[in-house]
């Protein structure tokens, strides 16, 4: 299957198809992620003046799931300052932003953002989110408990750089 942009019915905007690959290997992230794309799609079928209560419940739900790949990324040994996180935080500077614009009389924002959220989505997911996975497998972490099997093979591995798939 294939990730794809394509237009919802009854308009023009674009979605995000969830396919398997936006699957990371770990049931935990795919399941966050599969609410993240349904959310985000929901927003884009939601017609402009109705959007801003959606909305804050996505953006409420994205702050979560950051929260929740941090925590994990913390308790396997990536580096605190890695632009994984980065990239959440100014992804989630961002939607506050776009919040006070709508409140403020721009009711085309909050779909631009979702438009661009479903272009960024694949890309972060197929690498930082992906290498998040990988790494929690390598030092067998478990998302579900959030337990490490072995918590000294912390000591001799630390995560640095941005934690995708093709930075390590």
């Amino acid at each position: 299957m294939t990730t794809t942009l394509a237009p919802t019915p009854d308009t023009t905007t674009a979605s995000l198809r969830w396919s398997n690959d936006l699957q990371t290997g770990d049931s935990r992230i795919d399941e966050t992620h599969q609410e993240f794309v349904s959310l985000l799609n929901q927003l884009l079928a939601t017609p402009q003046d109705q959007q801003l209560p959606l909305y804050q419940a996505f953006l409420s739900h994205t702050v979560a799931h950051f929260a929740q790949e941090e925590r994990w990324m913390l308790a396997t040994g990536f580096a605190a300052d890695n632009c994984h996180a980065g990239q959440h935080a100014t992804i989630l500077e961002t939607m506050r932003a776009v919040q006070v614009h709508y409140e403020g009389g721009d009711t085309e924002i909050i779909t631009r953002l979702a438009e661009a959220l479903a272009e960024w989505f694949p890309g972060h997911t197929n690498s930082m989110d992906a290498g998040l996975a990988q790494h929690m497998k390598s030092v067998q972490f478990d998302s579900v408990t959030e337990t490490l099997a072995d918590p000294s093979v912390i000591q001799s591995v630390t995560m640095s750089g941005c934690g995708s798939v093709s930075c390590s």
